[in-house]
């Protein structure tokens, strides 16, 4: 049991509290029924996303083995055999499915395509250079339109932009780090790194970093009756600065969860950014 709890990799169910942000934003969050389509959603895309951890553990086995981290999961560790976890991940996904149906059939469609999108990212997509960070950001504006979606509101393009901004600004810090990690060792690292170099990444983070923090200064200003919302921005930048920091200083980023629940800083900037925006949104509105 032990094993299997791991496998499922709960920590990593964080990235799936983006489902959240469009009942937040739309203020919906003091709709009962909302708030249980939300919690239903990030259930369902928490198990579907367990598969797909399931499904590329076992198709990375052999090189997780090598990885000093990667080594300890169960199905690498053998303490989670293959055959097994093939069970377990066909009756994550089945119950993902059905649950998601009941709660809105288009949460399904989206559910169905992150799992095929990330099928064919596991297969080749991960190893083609840009394209791999692109499908990761892409999982993540999936989460946060299914949390609107499941409510029934209409997602800004602000939104879209802003999540796969930030998204693409954790994939790319993600690959800084793995870079930097297994720098010179192609035998642990991942075949896609080949094709970085810490230049290169450095850039691209450089470029939307920016972007991201524009995006965002821009929608809080021009979304909505006042500009209330721009109170939040400070929180932006400083969460974003503090993930550079741990990124070039203390050699982190590996693992944007990990981060949010080991570092404080982060931690607590992101629970002051979602309260400070609930509470913009009773009284400003």
């Amino acid at each position: 049991m032990r094993a299997i709890i791991l496998q499922l990799r709960p920590k990593q169910w964080t990235k799936n509290l983006l489902v959240f942000a469009a009942p937040v934003f739309a203020e919906k969050f003091i709709d009962i029924n909302a708030v249980v389509a939300t919690i239903l959603a990030f259930i369902c895309f928490s198990l579907t996303a367990s598969t797909v951890y399931i499904l590329n553990d076992i198709m990375d086995v052999e090189k997780d083995r090598l990885h000093p981290e990667k080594s300890k999961r169960p199905i690498a560790s053998g303490d989670l055999s293959i055959g097994m976890a093939k069970v377990l991940g066909v009756l994550l996904l089945s119950t993902a499915l059905l649950v998601s149906y009941w709660v809105e059939p288009w949460f399904t469609v989206i559910l169905v395509v992150y799992f095929i999108v990330n099928v064919f990212y596991s297969i080749q997509l991960k190893h083609v250079v840009i394209v791999d960070v692109m499908i990761i950001a892409l999982g993540f504006v999936l989460r946060g339109f299914s949390g609107a979606v499941v409510i029934e509101v209409r997602m800004t393009s602000w939104f879209i932009l802003c999540t796969m901004l930030l998204a693409l600004f954790l994939a790319l810090s993600k690959r800084r780090h793995e870079l930097e990690l297994f720098s010179g060792d192609k035998l642990r690292q991942r075949k896609v790194l080949e094709h970085y170099s810490t230049g290169l990444l450095d850039q691209m983070i450089s470029i939307v970093t920016s972007a991201t923090i524009m995006s965002y200064s821009l929608y809080t200003a021009t979304t909505g009756p006042n500009t209330a919302m721009m109170w939040t921005i400070p929180f932006v930048i400083y969460g974003i600065f503090r993930y550079l920091y741990l990124v070039h200083m203390r050699e982190g980023g590996g693992s944007p969860e990990k981060v949010l629940l080991d570092d404080k800083h982060i931690l607590g900037t992101v629970l002051l950014f979602g309260l400070s925006v609930m509470i913009i949104k009773i009284y400003f509105h």
